[in-house]
């Protein structure tokens, strides 16, 4: 489908899933290089991050990898609210660790940001974050990104593990809202 309509809204699409794979690949060849030996805890934030993290695990030949859960809430329709929600919360010992924060976006940082904080916090070892989708221009935070899969510009997007209120998170193509 060259577009959808969610709610009152229209999108098109931006970026195929053939383009997603590629830069999954391309993250995971990254990631084993850099890993292989460490013991590696993957940190998916939820809701938004499940497709790429899915995609991710399958491309990796980590024997010392795990994978975790956090699941946090930011956005309201189509803009961030600034304030960032915990709903599930870190359960994981993560004491010495190597861990990799996987995030579906990163725009304003804030969300990473957070979640950076609590990792160091909980004493991580070492913290790397991997971002599926980066939009460069929205970022209001000093951050370093260590696996970036695709630079973005600041546009709304939805698709692959992406939502607006709730739908569009099954497409496994990425769609940009259509400008009126």
């Amino acid at each position: 489908m060259k577009r959808i309509k969610l709610w009152d809204k229209e999108f098109e699409i931006s970026i195929p899933y053939t383009d997603i794979q590629l830069a999954v690949k391309q993250m995971a060849e990254k990631m084993k290089n850099d890993l292989e030996g460490k013991e590696t805890l993957f940190i998916c934030i939820l809701n938004g991050a499940f497709m790429f993290a899915s995609e991710l695990m399958k491309e990796l030949d980590l024997n010392d990898a795990e994978i975790s859960f956090m699941k946090l809430a930011s956005y309201t329709g189509t803009s961030s609210t600034g304030t960032v929600k915990e709903l599930i919360g870190l359960n994981e010992v993560i004491t010495g660790r190597t861990v990799v924060i996987l995030e579906d976006i990163v725009d304003t940082g804030h969300t990473i940001k957070g979640v950076i904080e609590q990792v160091i916090y909980n004493g991580a070892a070492d913290v790397k974050i991997a971002t599926l989708l980066f939009k460069p221009e929205a970022l209001k935070v000093d951050l370093k990104l260590d696996y970036v899969g695709i630079v973005i510009p600041n546009d709304f997007i939805v698709g692959f593990g992406l939502d607006y209120d709730r739908r569009g998170r099954n497409f496994k193509d990425i769609y940009t809202l259509v400008k009126v």
